[in-house]
């Protein structure tokens, strides 16, 4: 017979999730890595073309 009651160990599900998960999420990677590509070339652009 299969037991069917949660065992202690499991995390409990309302456990708050911290930063580093946050950013472990691949769409979130994506924008902050376009937003600092654009601030990149504005510098750049910036400094060498202005």
């Amino acid at each position: 017979m299969l037991d069917t009651k949660q065992s202690e160990a499991a995390p409990p599900k309302d456990e708050p999730r911290g930063c580093l998960f946050a950013l472990s999420q691949p769409p979130l990677m994506i924008f902050l890595a376009v937003i600092g590509c654009l601030l990149l070339m504005a510098a750049l652009h910036d400094l060498l073309w202005l």
